[in-house]
């Protein structure tokens, strides 16, 4: 009986490898994305900052950094000790991009995709 059991199982796995595919493609598809859309303001900013930007003229003081704004002409000097990381950088990410994933996907099954 287990065999038989076992026979079905694998019978309704395999028939429905297309649909599996589907979806790991689509899951695939959305965890680049989210991976896209997190990263590349971070990475924006880390660019904007860096020392071999346009941003980077230096401010004032060397225990300052100049904090790109909307206007380049604009200088915003901000004190050094508070760019450094904090325990919070390691929970938002990840919770950030599960809430995305998951927001992404109700709206791909919303439409019916």
């Amino acid at each position: 009986m287990s065999l038989s059991l076992f026979t079905s199982l694998v019978h309704r796995i395999t028939s429905r490898r297309p649909l599996l595919l589907y979806a790991a493609l689509w899951m695939a598809v959305l965890t680049v994305a989210v991976a896209i859309a997190s990263f590349s303001p971070e990475m924006a900013f880390v660019v904007a900052i860096s020392p071999s930007s346009s941003f980077s003229r230096p401010c004032d003081a060397d225990t300052f950094v100049r904090v790109p704004i909307d206007l380049p002409s604009e200088v915003f000097c901000v004190p050094a000790h508070l760019f450094q990381r904090s325990k919070m950088d390691l929970i938002v990410p990840p919770v950030f991009a599960a809430v995305v994933v998951a927001a992404s996907a109700c709206v791909v099954r919303a439409f019916g995709l």
